[in-house]
């Protein structure tokens, strides 16, 4: 007997081929152009704006990927955004890559449910938040997704066993990460254009508050579940 219900639109399924398309160009482009300089943020910067136009096409797709496959952190790139398109735009394809690979991962789930949750994710994070988005809600997924340091990208997958619409699990997605992003974008806008400082004290902002959702996670899940005993999601 099934727990959750899998079946899909027509919308979902062209999400989920689209979502595959993009995730074969991506590996494509990691594996073959990128994946020898991976975490030198230089050679990252260079390696984006050698494509010209089409750097944001690249910025989003990698963007995408690093959701699904997690080769690098989704906040280094974001950073990188900013350093090369600015505030704004940084931030618009930093989210809109990220919200597409949340969605690729949330719909794999739906389409094969339990299984694959159990060959991408570790057995310790399954173990960790099996159920806790059913038990939390939207305002309190929408609560542990905005602290940086925590799983977020694994839980993605583990809101594709919950009866969510995927426009719901949008929202949360764009509103949960939303503040963390716009720091992030906005410290390289700075770093770009010369503001040392005040970067520099954006990234230390934001490597602190993702070591304490890092080491923190149990305490920080504790909360979410008090916080919704206590207003009733």
């Amino acid at each position: 007997m099934k727990v959750f219900a899998s079946t899909l639109s027509r919308a979902q399924k062209s999400a989920i081929l689209g979502g595959v398309v993009v995730a074969a160009i991506a590996i494509y482009l990691l594996t073959y152009q990128f994946l020898p300089g991976l975490l030198d943020t230089t050679r990252l910067l260079q390696w984006i704006d050698s494509f010209g136009i089409f750097a944001p096409v690249i910025f989003v797709l990698i963007q995408t990927a690093q959701v699904i496959f997690a080769p690098i952190p989704g906040q280094l790139l974001a950073l990188s955004g900013g350093y090369l398109f600015g505030p704004v735009y940084g931030t618009i394809y930093s989210l809109l890559g990220v919200t597409v690979g949340s969605s690729i991962a949330f719909l794999l789930t739906k389409r094969y449910g339990r299984p694959l949750v159990e060959r991408v994710l570790h057995e310790d994070v399954i173990a960790g938040f099996d159920g806790f988005i059913d038990r939390v809600g939207l305002p309190g997924f929408i609560a542990f997704i905005i602290i940086p340091g925590l799983p977020d990208d694994a839980v993605c997958f583990l809101a594709g066993l919950t009866k969510w619409r995927l426009r719901t699990f949008i929202f949360a997605i764009i509103i949960g990460r939303f503040p963390a992003y716009v720091l992030t974008v906005y410290a390289g806008g700075e770093l770009a254009s010369g503001r040392f400082v005040v970067g520099v004290v954006l990234i230390s902002v934001l490597v602190v508050l993702s070591a304490v959702g890092y080491f923190k996670q149990q305490e920080i899940q504790n909360w979410v579940y008090r916080l919704e005993e206590r207003i009733r999601f």
